[in-house]
Formats: structure tokens, C-alpha cells, sequence
């Protein structure tokens, strides 16, 4: 027997702590080699942390919630090798600034390292492949409740394995056969529904369990009686407690530390206005009637950023970022538009690039496709960076008014309220329309009132009279 001491690797991109955001294992249980052994999460990317050995878990270091630093003791593990196996070192990755040394000829005619030995590094392996990945907040701050997140990444700590993309989003490891392919959402998917994956036949690449056979499979396990009559609620047993403490950590961590500083840092200014989109739905509906079979129905963000797109070449400082570090805005004549996406994991917001270079349709499409990508953690990291203005939407939850928070670096988010009909005057007459509130929020220092109101108002002629979204000034 022996022991392995695995401390907690440099994760990349300058890296020098990382919190726990949950442990998978516990002192006393049997792990084998690329088991995930702890949820990490950096201020870039969530991580999960397979045993770079098999062995029997001695002892674990941090609790959830804690940071631990970089090149600290994090498991101890017993090994069953007759050869004693040596820890990681210290300071596994050079600073970032330092050059990598190339390899000497001596080095690269070496045979390769024997299994027990352990590795001398650690590299990252992204979980995003092609449109893939999304995890951990990247960018500061986000709008209404939110934060934009980075590609999630498995840590690969084996010498030799062979990793690929399976086009799916995730880097799967394929030689080890007890190594189940799936993303990590379906993994926490699993865990939480008390599923073992191994029962479960993937139905793509190489086996790799999807989305929908997952969730086949829990369908397929419904019985009649989880379909009972709902009951009138018990009162609570007098053992169990009146209170229940949860431990704020990982992703809504990050999400309370961004809004804290965007609301600290910001002066908002909030500016409401409402819109009659009655023309606007008319119009709505009668492309969706034109729509082939079993395509997507357009819903009124595309026409939105259309009508922002134009909106913003007449107020380009609402279409800026600011940099704090040199005290400089930047506008930019391109349209990045962030959309704040609901997922399992917190609110993040995927950004469709260019926005002025796309038809009505093809902003339709890719708002679908980065939305979906944020939801199903398939996001790459260039999808959820780099926007410079965002727009928030609840749907049919969006309610009367909102006051959402401004997307740092950004000056200026669009919140839009749910669409109802109600009578208003028209024309001098009592009638019903279809109305709809705007509610915005500027970064006062660099937006005047009169440029943010003004703004407004012009995104709001632009939806009442839609035409004039698809004509160029």
C-alpha cells in the first residue's frame, strides 16, 4: 500500500485558488482512475477534478464553499500499487508569463511514464467542443439577477489517454470503458434523480448517453404511483426543523458578487415607457403563418435587437463599455447583443455577435442556438463574452415594470415586460390594443437622462410602426 497525496493543480488562465462547490467522494470510499472526485469552481471556468489513480480515499481538505489555493493538499488517497506513488509537485504550472520551455531531444525519445508513476501535470481539457461548454461566470456582472458564465472544463490528469471530441459539446475520455460518456448536466441531472448511468443506452456517438435518452428513461420509470391526487399540505412533524440554512456557494456565489458590484459601482437610471405593439403582433403573426412545418415561431425579441440595431447608430453611447482600469468608454459600431438566458445553473447571457449584419430570421435562429447552448452547458466561451449591450426579457412572466441591472462593462441593458391587451385611447377613441412596457436601465455616468429617454423613444416608434425596423435611414 501507498499513499497518493493530489493537490489542487494550477487550472489555467492565471489561476491561484478555486472553491469547492461539492465534494463526489468521501474518507472511506473506493475511487478508480478518472473518477470525478470534486466540483471546483475558479473565477473562469467550473471544474471537475477526476482521480488521476484508483485507490481508497484517506482524507479530503475544504468544505463547500471554502477556497482552497493552488498547489494545496486536497485528497489523500491509498493505493493498492506495490510501488510506492510519488505526489504531484508543489508549483505545477509555471507563471502564466513565463515561456514554455520545448522539449529536449532526450526528452521526447523517453518511454513513456508507467501508470503508478504520478503525472507532473495537469492540463485542462475543455468541455466545450466546436459550439460547446458553459459553466462558471466570466465576465462581471450580468443583467436582471444574472451572470454570464465560461465554458465548464474536465480536468484531465492521466499521461497517455486518448481524448475527442465526440461533437457533442464534451471532451470524452475514450479508454476506459467504465468511464460512462455524458455531459456534466446530465451527470448532476443523474445524481439528483438517483439514477445510475450505466443502465441507460446512449444513443450517440460511441455510446454517449444525450439529453433525450436521459430524460426517455426517466419517463420510462414513472409508475401510477407517482401520479396520485395531490393532497392538502401536512403541517410540518414537530422533529423536523423551522428553519433550513443553504449555504450560498459556486455559480450563485458569483452571481450575489456581480450584481453586488454593479449595483455598488453603477449609478442606474431607470427609464420605463410603454410600446403598442398591436401592429407589431399583426405582423408577428402573420410571418409565423408563413413559417414551414414544425419551424420555430418568431417571438418579439428578434424584431427588438433588429429595431435596437438601427436604434443605436443615432445613440452610439448607449452601445459602449466601460474600462475602469484606463477610465476610457469604448463605443463600438458593431451590435453584440447579450441575451439573459434562465438556465438550471442561474441566469447567463449568451451574446449573438453582429447583430446588424443579420436578417430577422437569422437573428431568430442564433438567439435559439446560443439560448439552447447556454441551457444545455454546450456554450462555447466566445458565445457568452463579449457583448455590448443586453436585453432581458421574464416572457409571459415579464409583469408590469422592471428595474434590471446593468451588465458590466456594459452602460445600458432593455428590459421587456409581458404584452397584454387593454383599453387604451386610440385615435381619440376607447379600444383595445396590445401593449407592452419598456423598462431600461443606463449607467448615469456616461448616458445623460435626455439620451437614454430619447433612445427609448426611438426603439418604441421603431416597434409601433415595424416597417420602419427593415429600412435603412
Amino acid at each position: 500500500m501507498s499513499r497518493y497525496v493530489f493537490k489542487l493543480p494550477d487550472l489555467g488562465e492565471g489561476t491561484v485558488e478555486a472553491e469547492i462547490v461539492g465534494w463526489r467522494v468521501k474518507a472511506g470510499d473506493q475511487v478508480a482512475e478518472d473518477d470525478v472526485m470534486v466540483e471546483v469552481m475558479t473565477e473562469k471556468a467550473a471544474v471537475e477534478v477526476p482521480a488521476p489513480v484508483s485507490g481508497r480515499v484517506i482524507s479530503t481538505t475544504g468544505n463547500p464553499g471554502e477556497m482552497v489555493p493552488v498547489g494545496s493538499e486536497l485528497i489523500v488517497l491509498e493505493t493498492d500499487s506495490g510501488t510506492a506513488v510519488a505526489s504531484p509537485p508543489e508549483k505545477t504550472v509555471a507563471p502564466p508569463a513565463a515561456p514554455k520551455a520545448a522539449p529536449s531531444p532526450a526528452a521526447k525519445a523517453a518511454p513513456p511514464a508507467d501508470k503508478t508513476a504520478a503525472p507532473t501535470a495537469a492540463k485542462a481539457v475543455p468541455v466545450a467542443a466546436a459550439k460547446a461548454g458553459a459553466g462558471a461566470v466570466a465576465r462581471p456582472a450580468s443583467p436582471a439577477h444574472s451572470a454570464a458564465v465560461t465554458p465548464s472544463r474536465t480536468l484531465e490528469l492521466r499521461g497517455g489517454a486518448s481524448n475527442r471530441s465526440n461533437g457533442h459539446g464534451v471532451v470524452s475520455v475514450q479508454d476506459r470503458s467504465t468511464r460512462v460518456a455524458t455531459s456534466p448536466a446530465i451527470r448532476r441531472k443523474a445524481r439528483e434523480a438517483g439514477v445510475d448511468l450505466t443502465q441507460l443506452a446512449g444513443s450517440g456517438p460511441h455510446g454517449r448517453i444525450l439529453r433525450q435518452d436521459f430524460e426517455a428513461f426517466v419517463s420510462s420509470r414513472a409508475t401510477p404511483s407517482r401520479l396520485r391526487p395531490v393532497r392538502p399540505a401536512k403541517e410540518p412533524r414537530g422533529d423536523e426543523p423551522p428553519t433550513e440554512e443553504i449555504k450560498v456557494i459556486g455559480v450563485r456565489r458569483l452571481i450575489a458578487q456581480r450584481m453586488s458590484e454593479s449595483k455598488r459601482n453603477i449609478p442606474h437610471f431607470a427609464y420605463v415607457e410603454e410600446v403598442d405593439v398591436t401592429e407589431l403582433e399583426s405582423l408577428r403573426r402573420h410571418l409565423n403563418s408563413r413559417l414551414e412545418s414544425g419551424a420555430a415561431a418568431l417571438t418579439y425579441l428578434p424584431f427588438i435587437v433588429a429595431a435596437l440595431v438601427g436604434v443605436l447608430r443615432e445613440f452610439p453611447q448607449c452601445n459602449a463599455l466601460y474600462d475602469s482600469e484606463r477610465g476610457v468608454i469604448v463605443r463600438h459600431r458593431a451590435v453584440h447583443v447579450g441575451i439573459a438566458t434562465q438556465t438550471a445553473d442561474g441566469l447567463k447571457v449568451p451574446v449573438v455577435h453582429n447583430a446588424q449584419s443579420l436578417s430577422l430570421g437569422e437573428l431568430a435562429e442564433e438567439m435559439r442556438r446560443v439560448t439552447e447552448a447556454a441551457r444545455t452547458n454546450k456554450a462555447a466561451r466566445e458565445e457568452l463574452t463579449g457583448s455590448t449591450i443586453t436585453v432581458t426579457s421574464l416572457g409571459k412572466l415579464g409583469g408590469i415594470v422592471t428595474t434590471p441591472i446593468i451588465n458590466a462593462p456594459e452602460v445600458a441593458i432593455i428590459g421587456v415586460n409581458r404584452a397584454v391587451e387593454r383599453p387604451v385611447v386610440y385615435e381619440g377613441v376607447v379600444t383595445v390594443r396590445r401593449m407592452m412596457n419598456l423598462s431600461s436601465s443606463f449607467d448615469h455616468r456616461f448616458v445623460d437622462g435626455y439620451d437614454a429617454a430619447a433612445m427609448i423613444q426611438s426603439l418604441k416608434d421603431r416597434l409601433e410602426h415595424p416597417a420602419t425596423i427593415f429600412i435603412e435611414p
